[in-house]
């Protein structure tokens, strides 16, 4: 029987280790092509390996399916463009990208350099652009392709010592709504994922208290090849109608999330001052402060169980 992505050309960041690797892995069982993106850097973004790309790509090879391996950085516009470029040339197409590379600089707000900054963004939210900006005038020639972009619940909701990388996966979810707004009419897809899942981005957790180690052990219940699928999924024609969605991803669990939408309105007809905000408006609004955290709790807990 056919795999779901059989015929297909998917190009996947990050692919050396992880999350991005599980992903590689399915997508070439599924029957893909697969374009193995990963520069083998060091967690921060530092150094350089083309051991961790090389061996997925040699993992797909020896069990029957077709890769290549590339190690730009994809937060170089023409290092992101030889992606795209080694797809076409090596197998004809391009059909998915998948945009998971990311890398980390966690430090507490106050304490959070220039560098640290920017070096997250250019990655986790540039790199994104890149990648998906080459791949672009193909999918428009051929009316077709799927973008699916690792966004993370740190954007979603909010983490601590994490606001470069924060802001980096929320922008990535406003990149995917427009591109998924403005490629429609090319048939052309864009969606995120929010995965829960062990490696080394988040084998730096602290481990010191027994709560701490609890929680530790549940994420690490939490596999990367449990991501696999949904990506796979999204990559294929089973999911032409699909559009401008985000997901999330826990162990045997996947989840829908709301876009932002209003939550409640007043109107005050002479207009509003400092005080009459004060003594009105916020007294009903924060009613529905706490139901949306109470909400946002329950469903989707920071601790995941």
């Amino acid at each position: 029987m056919a795999g779901m992505l059989e015929g297909k050309v998917v190009a996947v960041t990050g692919a050396g280790r992880g999350i991005g690797r599980e992903v590689a892995l399915l997508c070439a069982r599924e029957g893909a092509a697969v374009v193995v993106n990963d520069p083998g850097v060091a967690q921060a973004g530092d150094g350089g390996d083309a051991g961790p790309a090389e061996a997925t790509v040699a993992d797909i090879v020896a069990a029957g399916g077709r890769a290549w391996a590339n190690l730009a950085s994809v937060a170089d516009p023409a290092g992101a463009a030889t992606i795209i470029e080694d797809a076409v040339q090596r197998f004809g197409r391009i059909d998915a990208v998948v945009n998971n590379a990311g890398i980390l600089r966690d430090t507490i707000w106050h304490k959070m350099s220039y560098e640290d900054w920017t070096s997250v963004i250019d990655v986790n939210l540039t790199g994104a652009f890149n990648v998906s900006k080459a791949a672009t005038p193909y999918f428009r020639e051929q009316e077709s392709g799927s973008f699916i972009h690792f966004t993370s619940t740190s954007g979603l909701i909010g983490n601590v010592g994490q606001a470069n990388y924060s802001a980096a996966k929320l922008g990535l979810v406003a990149l995917s709504h427009s591109i998924a707004l403005d490629m429609a009419r090319w048939g052309v897809r864009s969606n995120c994922v929010a995965p829960f899942a062990w490696s080394r981005m988040t084998a730096s957790i602290p481990a010191e208290t027994p709560a701490q180690k609890e929680r530790v052990e549940r994420l690490k219940a939490m596999s990367a090849d449990k991501i696999a699928p949904l990506v796979a999924f999204l990559a294929s024609d089973a999911a032409k109608d699909v559009n401008n969605q985000i997901f999330s991803v826990r162990k045997n669990e996947i989840v829908l999330f709301s876009k932002p939408r209003p939550a409640r309105s007043m109107v005050k007809l002479e207009g509003w001052t400092p005080a009459s905000i004060a003594e009105e408006l916020m007294p009903a609004f924060r009613a529905s402060f706490a139901r949306a955290d109470e909400v946002t709790a329950h469903v989707f807990p920071y601790d995941p169980v």
